[in-house]
């Protein structure tokens, strides 16, 4: 069956969300849920009854096949592959490769693309990111349809209405995976466990094999490392924090943190 809505384009896949994530929070679940099911039924089988089984019967059928995280809820990733068509779903574009599992290939692409370094990528940024993406999959769009995909990208995950996308708002619409950092507990395991925990840390933000972060690398860690504490870091911030860690743990200030620099700074002791 087709699950596109009547060829849905872009505009009208915004529309559709912006109604059914009545309060905004990125996931439509409970009754709005529901709500978009019955919408659905009605689009999809114009001559079926609604009844709450029926409902319940469609619901099933797509979340079995598109709730990817098993979580009982949509997420726009997953709405906009159920009902948009291939040539016009704007976000599958982010996920038709491996899937952005480090935040240092997340920061080469934010310090690439906030030109300014103002710590927010405007609509402009924004528009030359997704120009390069197109090209990238040797996609041809138009401009504008650029355009149209900007303007709408900027009103799904813009959230403060500011015309700029923040550090947060690019890593949900590159879909960053889960931070790194999570999967330790650096302070409620033995001297040994520790040590174990920091090389694999260290050979993951490690990502040019030097022996040192650098660049990028350092910009992963920070957002990571204070993520676990402050999970809605701005640009702006992990600037701050990424200057004060270099000045604390750059000995030999190079602008690179060397691995028993970094050690050190978190009390970790270098192997041998």
């Amino acid at each position: 069956m087709d699950t596109s809505l009547d060829k849905l384009d872009a505009a009208g896949f915004l529309e559709i969300w912006q109604h059914f994530d009545a309060d905004d929070n990125g996931y439509i679940e409970g009754k709005e849920l529901d709500e978009f099911f019955r919408h659905m039924l009605k689009k999809l089988r114009p001559q079926e009854k609604v009844t709450k089984e029926n409902v319940q019967r469609l619901k099933q059928r797509f979340m079995s096949a598109y709730d990817a995280t098993a979580d009982g809820r949509l997420q726009i990733q997953e709405l906009a592959n159920m009902i948009l068509p291939a040539d016009e779903n704007f976000l599958l574009i982010f996920h038709r490769e491996a899937p952005l599992d480090n935040s240092v290939d997340f920061m080469k692409i934010w310090r690439k693309y906030d030109v300014d370094s103002s710590g927010y990528i405007s609509a402009q940024e924004l528009k030359a990111f997704l120009k390069d993406l197109f090209q990238q999959h040797q996609k041809e769009v138009s401009s504008d349809k650029l355009e149209e995909y900007t303007d709408t990208m900027m009103t799904i995950f813009d959230k403060n209405k500011d015309g700029c996308l923040d550090l947060n708002d690019l890593a949900r619409i590159l879909a960053l995976d889960e931070n790194f950092m999570l999967q330790f507990q650096m302070d409620a395991c033995s001297k040994e466990d520790r040590k174990r925990d920091f090389d694999k840390i260290f050979a993951h933000y490690d990502v040019s094999k030097t022996g040192a972060l650098e660049g990028p690398e350092v910009d992963g860690f920070v957002k990571d490392m204070m993520g676990l504490v402050r999970p809605n870091l701005t640009g702006a911030e992990l600037d701050k924090l990424r200057v004060v860690l270099l000045r604390h743990c750059d000995v030999n200030k190079d602008g690179k943190l060397q691995k028993n620099e970094l050690s050190l700074c978190l009390g970790v002791k270098p192997k041998p």
